[in-house]
C-alpha cells in the first residue's frame, strides 16, 4: 500500500475506528508499543544505561562464565536508538562505549581476527555518525583515545582505522 493510499484510508476511517486500529498495532507489534513508550516518556539517560550494561555484559558477563563478545548486541540497541530518535551525542557515547569495552576485552583475551574487523566497522560507523552529526568536538578525545590504543596494540586493520580517522580530518 503506498503511503497515498493510506492517507486516503485513513482519512474516511471514524476517529473511533482510527483509535481502534492504533491500539490494536499498540497491541499486536511490540515496536508500536516501544515507540510509543519512548514518545511519551523518553528516558533516554536509562535507555543508554541499559544498552552499556548489555554491552559490558557481552564481553564481561556477570552470571555466566564464558564471554560472548557479539557485536550484534551493541548494534541491536544502535539501530534501535536510531529508530526510536535518540538524541545523537547518546547514540555516539553508546557507539564509543561498544569500541571502549571491545578494546578492555582484547588486552585480557585472546580474540579472532574477525573480530577487529567488526570493530572497525564500528569505529567506521561511529565517526560517520559523529561527523554527520556535527558532534565532533564532543567525542573527538574519546575517538583519538581509540584510535591510539589500535596503534599502540598493534591492532589488524589499522591502516581501516586511519584511514577512517582522516576522513573526518
Amino acid at each position: 500500500m503506498s503511503k497515498r493510499a493510506l492517507k486516503k484510508y485513513l482519512s474516511e476511517l471514524k476517529k473511533s475506528e482510527l483509535e481502534e486500529q492504533l491500539l490494536g498495532l499498540y497491541e499486536k507489534f511490540p515496536a508500536v508499543k516501544a515507540y510509543y513508550s519512548f514518545v511519551f516518556n523518553p528516558k533516554e539517560e536509562k535507555l543508554v544505561q541499559e544498552a552499556k550494561l548489555k554491552i559490558g555484559n557481552e564481553y564481561f558477563p556477570v552470571k555466566r562464565k564464558r564471554p560472548r563478545a557479539r557485536r550484534s548486541v551493541a548494534q541491536k540497541y544502535i539501530k534501535n536508538f536510531l529508530l526510536l530518535g535518540v538524541d545523537a551525542p547518546l547514540v555516539a557515547d553508546v557507539m564509543l562505549y561498544n569500541l571502549e569495552i571491545a578494546q578492555e576485552f582484547s588486552v585480557h583475551k585472546n580474540v579472532p581476527d574477525a573480530f577487529y574487523k567488526s570493530m572497525l566497522n564500528s569505529f567506521e560507523q561511529a565517526i560517520q555518525y559523529i561527523a554527520l552529526n556535527a558532534i565532533l568536538p564532543e567525542f573527538k578525545d574519546r575517538i583519538l583515545v581509540i584510535y591510539k590504543h589500535t596503534q599502540d596494540n598493534n591492532w589488524m586493520f589499522s591502516d581501516g582505522f586511519s584511514r577512517a580517522l582522516d576522513a573526518i580530518d
